[in-house]
């Protein structure tokens, strides 16, 4: 299980089953270029791996220009 801190939006989501920064933002309906995503302060690319247990942050981002 992954649990996702989503922003803006305050939720905590738990995932089962999705292994790579991508799956969680399929599973999210987010496409990369909408969000960016975070553990421990480090940026993580659509390719990494997460392990069960981890948490990561899941930041919405909109273009405002």
């Amino acid at each position: 299980m992954i649990t996702v801190n989503l922003e803006p939006d305050g939720e905590v989501i738990e995932l089962h089953g999705t292994k790579t920064v991508i799956a969680v933002l399929n599973r999210l309906k987010l496409r990369p270029s909408m969000a960016i995503v975070a553990r421990n302060d480090e940026l993580l690319t659509s390719d990494r791996r997460l392990t069960p247990g981890e948490t990561i942050l899941v930041r919405k981002v909109t273009s405002a220009g």
